[in-house]
């Protein structure tokens, strides 16, 4: 559980990083930031802070935005009733982000699972990507990814987002955030 007041300062610190990065928003979009922490209370390790644009049934645009070693849990866009999972490109927009795939495990890995948390990551092939790289994901493809130590913003061109349905390794996550007093 993230308290209000938690996830106010979280996105007020979110926007000043898109207004640092020149990426400007709405007061509207400003007031719709979501801040996941994924129900783990450790929001400057484990978190993400997200400004959906669009989602509609056939596509999806938002920035996320990483606090510097911010990390987003391993997890996966699952194929449901034969419906293909979420396809998803990560643009960098600002920053560096360290995005882990399967593959061979990277030699030189500067991504690391959070504390407490490695026996739920299982996939170590490291892309790095900063600005202006991108990479696309298919549908079932397990990924994590860590921000750099200075922060990323990373924009997410998809197919349909429904993380509600996301699927992720570890059991203790919780994907909507619960906001208490």
């Amino acid at each position: 559980m993230i308290s209000a007041q938690q996830y106010q300062q979280a996105t007020e610190r979110a926007a000043g990083m898109l207004r640092a990065a020149g990426i400007v928003i709405t007061p509207e979009e400003r007031g719709r930031l979501e801040v996941a922490d994924f129900g783990l209370n450790e929001l400057e390790k484990t978190g993400l802070e997200i400004l959906t644009y669009v989602n509609t049934e056939r596509c999806c645009a938002k920035e996320i935005v990483m606090f510097p070693g911010q990390t987003c849990p391993e997890h996966w866009h699952p194929t449901i009733g034969g419906r293909p999972g979420k396809e998803e490109t990560f643009r960098c927009r600002w920053g560096t982000v360290y995005l882990n795939v399967p593959g061979s495990p990277s030699a030189s890995r500067v991504s690391l699972p959070p504390a407490g948390s490695e026996a739920y990551y299982s996939v170590f092939h490291e892309v790095r990507l900063e600005p202006g790289d991108q990479y696309t994901l298919m549908p079932d493809t397990p990924h994590w990814f860590q921000a750099g130590p200075g922060g990323a913003i990373v924009s997410e061109f998809s197919t349909r987002s429904t993380d509600e349905a996301d699927r992720f390794s570890d059991p203790r996550i919780a994907r909507i955030p619960v906001v208490g007093e």
